[in-house]
């Protein structure tokens, strides 16, 4: 899911969140190799992520349901660069993109007015559902850590071969039953 959620928010040129992905993708490659690694350190990483990963998609949810102040056609998520929005709003399901240009001006700058009718579901919605499902991917995705369970891999082949291994106490070497 977040991989798709980047591909919209780079369609949208909307940078914050291309950000907020683009770490979210490393820190789970990281909590993976922590976990098939053993890092503990690198699962507590992933732990605190998971619960800052669950309040940005909140305050996303927040953003496109202008909840307490925030307004969806702010240039938040675009760090006042441009004014994009979501590319939702412009390519959603059933919608018609009109554009008319703006008389007077020519040129490869120009820009057309823009209009967008007939949307079946309008584009704050789709970007709600997008990030609701991935509060739901990050939550229920975690269940072996709630466990208690840090290593969740135990029959890894890596681990069966690592406690075959047995260390000769005079020599200090490896040997393998």
């Amino acid at each position: 899911p977040v991989l798709s959620q980047q591909v919209f928010d780079f369609l949208g040129y909307q940078w914050a969140p291309i950000l907020a992905n683009f770490l979210h993708i490393i820190i789970v490659i990281l909590g993976l190799f922590g976990t098939i690694q053993y890092r503990p350190r690198y699962i507590v990483v992933y732990a605190i992520w998971t619960a800052v990963w669950v309040t940005w998609n909140i305050f996303i949810i927040c953003f496109y349901l202008e909840v307490g102040g925030l307004s969806k056609d702010s240039e938040l998520l675009t760090f006042n660069i441009s004014q994009h929005q979501s590319w939702w709003s412009e390519n959603g399901p059933g919608c018609v993109r009109k554009e008319a240009s703006m008389a007077g001006i020519k040129g490869l700058d120009s820009h057309s007015y823009i209009s967008v009718i007939g949307c079946a579901l309008e584009y704050r919605y789709i970007e709600v559902m997008h990030s609701s499902v991935q509060i739901l991917v990050a939550v229920t995705d975690r269940k072996d850590l709630g466990r208690g369970d840090l290593f969740p891999y135990e029959d890894n082949i890596l681990l069966q071969k690592t406690k075959q291994l047995l260390i000769d106490p005079e020599s200090g070497m490896f040997y393998s039953c």
